[in-house]
This record gives structure tokens, C-alpha cells and sequence, in this order.
């Protein structure tokens, strides 16, 4: 595709992706698999549902909106249903009472076709924003939560994956996406295997012409930060305010965009917009607002509705003051780019 410039406000708010279901669509689920109703009934369920989410989503001022995830019930589970060489043999317990469908790999991997080329159609049809935002996961997290029952190696794993991981997102660009974001909350949980870990990401966003962000979440970022330069993405989307802003450092000299987390997702407080303009005028101690983006610190799936909204409400708000502050100065404006030089 030929790539588009689009000009969006000043530090553009957006998602990280997840987003709680509507519980009529958590009831319909649990009735479609009890069989009692047909699949057609339940993809138009499911695209209710995106609807109220994206509508969710602009009615709290959010910039740039995802579908929620809402066909997905889990984010490494999602994929491996739909590449060929996965397998499932039962749930394992995650923390708490919470589980998922561990796959494994039983066989060569091979790409079956686009897994998210619809939904990232239908997101573009019915959200009002010029640009929305469409989420895989990495090559590095499916094959760190899968178990390798065929290839010599984890990282013969990845890299398998990261050629499939690839595909899918040059046929997102063929399909008109500006801006996928790859989740790799893993990246950092092995050090040792960091070197080829980076290179199966870079693998995946390869001869990619359009913008792409890294999310990684609840880590080290000292562990991250040595690998800034050397992953080649457009954006980091990191987590900071379940760390209070501490660590803020790590991200000086940052010579890509920040995606940069104001909203803590594991805490049912609703944050006060004069909180949220306040870590945001911290970050710009060390990153140009130019290189702003503003999200929360991942998804939103866990909390309830009311609250996963009245939190985007909060960070919204919290930006236009930040906003206005930043209008004195000039900056109103900024461009969408999939490459952007921030380091000074």
C-alpha cells in the first residue's frame, strides 16, 4: 500500500486492545456452546458487540479505537486455533482462578490464512476514527506459552512463528491497517534469550511499510532498554502507572515513539485527570510530546465495563489538559508515521 499521512491531535490517546465483553455477550457465549445457538447468531453477536465497544470508546474521547478483542478469548489461544501445527489437550491454571487453553505444537507450522483481516474490516466500517488500532501477538510470547512437542529448539519455534506473524501483517497492510501493535509481555522474562528473542521480532515486522508498536508489559525494562535501537518498530507501548512512574529514565534517549501507560489496569480506582496530566508532564522530562502516544498500561479485559470506561474517560481528559498547556506552545498537531526520529 502507499502509505498515508493522517494528522491526529497532540499526544493521541488510544487502547492497548482487550476490552471487558458486554455480559449479554459473555451469556451468549456460554449458550452457543451449550448449543443452543447457531454459529451465524453468534458472529452477529460478536459484531454487536464490537460496535458497543468501539462506541464505548468514543463516547470516552478515545482517538484511536481497537475492537475490544472481543472474539478473542485469549490472546495466545486466539492465533494457535487458527495456524496449522497447533494442537489443545486441556486448560492450565494461569493465577488465581483464572486458566487458559495452553497449546502445543505437534507438528510443522504453516499459515492457514488472514485470522484478523475481517476484524480489523468491520472495525474499520463502524468506528468513526480515521484510524484504528489492530493487535496480534508476537512470535516470542506464543511460542514462550506454548508447549514445543516438534521443533529442535524454542527458538526454531519463534522464528517459525515470527514468518507467520509476518504474513499476517503484510496482508493487514494490503488491507488498508495503518497501525497493528504486536504483544509481547514475555519479551523480557528469559534475559538469557533476549538476542535471538529481539531478532524473531524483527523477523515479524520485516519489509513492513506500515506503523507498528511493541507492547510489553509488567517487566524489566532494563532488560528491554539495551534493545531500544535495535528492534526495528515504530513504537514502544509500555506500562508505568502499576509502577507508580517509577523507572521513567529508562526511556530517555528513546529514539522511537512512547506509547505510554497513565492507567493502572489492575486497580478498580478510577484515576483523577490532574493525575494523569501530572505523569504525563513527568515522561516529557525525557520524551518530546511530538513522540507522545497515551494509552493504558494494557488491557482493559478484567475490570468491570463501567470502570474499564470511566478509566479511558479519566485519561482523556487528563490529556487535554496536558493538551492545552502544549497548544501555548505550538503543538496541536502531529502525524501518524511509521517512522519517526524522537532521540535529540
Amino acid at each position: 500500500m502507499v502509505w498515508r499521512e493522517v494528522m491526529l491531535p497532540a499526544l493521541p490517546t488510544t487502547v492497548i486492545g482487550s476490552y471487558p465483553r458486554p455480559k449479554w455477550l459473555r451469556e451468549f457465549i456460554k449458550g452457543f456452546r451449550a448449543g443452543r445457538f447457531k454459529e451465524r447468531h453468534m458472529r452477529e453477536a460478536f459484531d454487536d458487540a464490537v460496535v458497543a465497544v468501539v462506541r464505548d470508546h468514543e463516547e470516552a474521547g478515545v482517538d484511536i479505537p481497537s475492537d475490544g478483542e472481543m472474539r478473542r478469548d485469549e490472546m495466545v489461544e486466539y492465533f494457535a486455533e487458527r495456524i496449522e501445527g497447533f494442537r489443545f489437550y486441556g486448560p492450565v491454571r494461569v493465577w488465581g482462578n483464572h486458566y487458559f487453553r495452553k497449546p502445543a505444537v505437534v507438528a510443522p507450522l504453516k499459515y492457514r490464512g488472514p485470522m484478523t483481516v475481517d476484524e480489523y474490516l468491520f472495525l474499520r466500517r463502524v468506528a468513526r476514527a480515521e484510524v484504528v488500532k489492530v493487535t496480534i501477538t508476537g512470535p516470542y510470547t506464543i511460542a514462550d506459552w506454548s508447549f514445543n512437542e516438534y521443533y529442535d529448539s524454542k527458538e526454531e519455534l519463534a522464528f517459525e512463528l515470527a514468518k507467520i506473524v509476518n504474513r499476517e501483517i503484510k496482508e493487514l497492510e494490503k488491507a488498508g491497517a495503518l497501525y497493528v501493535q504486536v504483544d509481547e509481555p514475555a519479551l523480557t522474562t528469559h534475559p538469557e534469550e533476549m538476542e535471538w528473542a529481539v531478532q524473531a521480532v524483527n523477523k515479524a515486522v520485516e519489509g513492513v511499510g506500515i506503523k507498528v508498536g511493541l507492547h510489553v508489559c509488567y517487566s524489566d525494562y532494563r532488560v528491554l532498554r539495551p534493545y531500544f535501537d535495535e528492534l526495528r518498530v515504530s513504537q514502544f507501548a509500555l506500562e508505568f502507572a502499576n509502577r507508580g512512574f517509577r523507572d521513567l529514565r529508562v526511556v530517555k534517549g528513546l529514539s522511537k515513539e512512547l506509547g505510554f501507560g497513565v492507567i493502572d489496569v489492575h486497580s478498580r480506582r478510577v484515576e483523577e485527570p490532574a493525575e494523569v496530566a501530572r505523569a504525563i508532564r513527568k515522561v516529557m522530562r525525557y520524551v518530546r510530546p511530538e513522540c507522545l502516544y497515551i494509552n493504558p498500561d494494557c488491557g482493559l479485559k478484567l475490570l468491570p465495563r463501567h470502570i474499564a470506561k470511566a478509566k479511558l474517560k479519566a485519561m482523556v481528559e487528563g490529556v487535554r489538559i496536558v493538551r492545552k498547556e502544549l497548544a501555548r506552545k505550538g503543538i496541536e498537531r502531529i502525524p501518524l508515521r511509521r517512522d519517526l526520529v524522537c532521540s535529540e
